[in-house]
């Protein structure tokens, strides 16, 4: 099972502030759903879509506010493998419709696996 990556996700206090700057200047379109905390950008040709999530109080913009998160169908089976080859993942987190796990690579940057892509 390899993974590719397939979003971006951006933490950020400016939500619509930054919907209007990567859909003006760089093609994306906003796609929202009722009850999602996340606001996804999708790029109008190819490209890797980017999912806007509300930053915490504690996190200051400008500083590793962005999250790697790579597609897998079976979030739990990669965990495991992941753990077996010596990466271990927090909690697997139901979402809206989807699961997701967190880790942090060597320079304790967040990584993310996660089926959204997958889901209905």
């Amino acid at each position: 099972m390899t993974p590719s990556l397939g979003r971006v996700i951006i933490y950020t206090k400016k939500i619509e502030a930054m919907v209007d700057f990567y859909c003006r200047y760089f093609g994306y379109e906003a796609v929202r759903r009722e009850g999602d905390r996340i606001v996804e950008l999708r790029p109008k040709n190819s490209g890797i879509p980017l999912l806007l999530h509300l930053a915490s109080k504690g996190q200051k913009e400008g500083q590793s506010l962005v999250k790697l998160v790579f597609d897998v169908s079976d979030v739990e089976a990669f965990c495991d493998l992941a753990k077996d080859r010596g990466l271990e993942f927090g909690k697997i987190h139901q979402a809206d419709g989807y699961c997701f796990a967190n880790a942090k690579d060597p320079s304790k940057n967040s990584v993310s696996v996660s089926n959204r892509a997958f889901r209905p």
